[in-house]
């Protein structure tokens, strides 16, 4: 297996820096490389959409979907400016890259004002303890769904 790139650590580091100052989101970038080229570029861009999820990691792993015409990453590599936070941890775990090369760690994140630790606390709560509610409702109707998914003959599992 070929050595991380740093050049390509370093993009997603300029971007970082580069879209942050131009009022897309936060400091975090993020790059999606294939047969050593980058065939996606992600930045996080949660103010500037109102949206939440729109994390580095995730809007990269969005584009090179789209570019593979695939949901995973075989064989690709994810340069990220920064450990990613639960939400793209869980995002990289269903792209399913070979590997993950990340520069800034969560604890600088957090001495930066971006501190996730909160969710990695809640995610260990039994669901009646987390800050959210979580309340289960029509649990015998939703099943409907996956009775559905199971008895598909043509599904794609995933």
């Amino acid at each position: 297996m070929e050595a991380p790139n740093p050049d390509f650590m370093r993009e997603a580091i300029r971007l970082s820096i580069e879209k942050m100052q131009a009022g897309h989101g936060g400091p975090f970038g993020a790059v999606v490389v294939k047969d050593g080229v980058i065939i996606a570029r992600g930045f996080n861009q949660v103010t500037s959409t109102n949206d939440p999820t729109c994390h580095a990691e995730v809007d990269a792993i969005r584009k090179a979907c789209t570019t593979l015409g695939t949901f995973q990453l075989d064989g690709c590599d994810l340069y990220t400016s920064c450990e990613p936070c639960p939400m793209c941890l869980g995002a990289i775990y269903w792209a399913r890259p070979r590997r993950v090369f990340y520069g800034n760690t969560k604890q600088d994140a957090a001495a930066a004002g971006f501190d996730d630790q909160f969710i990695y606390d809640e995610i260990q709560k039994p669901l009646e303890q987390r800050r959210i509610r979580m309340i289960e409702l029509l649990r015998d109707e939703s099943k409907q769904g996956f009775e559905a998914w199971a008895a598909h003959e043509t599904k794609t599992n995933y």
